[in-house]
């Protein structure tokens, strides 16, 4: 078994997660200013990216410059790791490779404080991506207590590139934020993804 097996219902009862779908965890923040760069590159490659309707397409014209973006601005001090082997726990199946990981470390050659796990919605389906991404998440926790850098919360992401929506776990409640996000805000995606990656451990 691995990441991508999860289904949610699987990964909530595997695990004895609380689920929450209630809240609006971003309500209240403040979308910021886009920059020039990337607003060009989503119009530009953004026709061609859904045209070619492929998750790679996705991933290497949306996703990833996205990311991108967000490390540059928060002046490097974060990592992109992408298409990574991830195996903590074999025995509870908690191996695979991950779409995205992000972590507050300038390491590029090892995975160290994964903070955001982002999964791709297979053929864009959402409940799917969550459970596994739960499941990374959960990997992630684990992984991050045994190295010795425990956070309180694990946040995560389930994308199209086109469609943007935001999950976090906090001890065994599992909430699923209620808005999602389409490419046109991507102020708002750009705002949330910030707040995650430059929050105090």
């Amino acid at each position: 078994m691995a990441y991508s097996d999860f289904s949610l219902t699987r990964v909530v009862k595997d695990f004895s997660l609380t689920l929450d779908e209630s809240q609006d965890l971003f309500q209240s923040l403040t979308p910021m200013a886009v920059p020039p760069a990337l607003k060009e590159w989503i119009e530009e490659h953004l026709p061609l990216a859904l045209g070619n309707n492929t998750e790679k397409a996705r991933s290497e014209m949306l996703i990833a410059p996205i990311l991108l973006t967000v490390r540059r601005l928060l002046d490097r001090h974060v990592t992109l790791h992408s298409g990574v082997d991830f195996s903590v726990d074999e025995s509870r199946g908690l191996v695979g490779f991950c779409d995205f990981i992000m972590t507050r470390s300038e390491d590029m050659y090892l995975v160290s404080a994964p903070v955001l796990m982002l999964v791709e919605a297979k053929n864009e389906d959402f409940k799917k991506g969550i459970g596994q991404c739960f499941a990374e998440m959960i990997a992630a926790r684990e992984f991050n207590e045994r190295e010795g850098e425990p956070y309180d919360v694990i946040w995560g992401c389930v994308t199209t590139g086109n469609l943007w929506k935001f999950v976090t776990l906090r001890n065994s409640t599992a909430q699923i934020d209620r808005a999602e996000y389409h490419i046109s805000q991507i102020d708002h995606v750009l705002a949330i993804l910030i707040r995650i990656l430059s929050q105090s451990p």
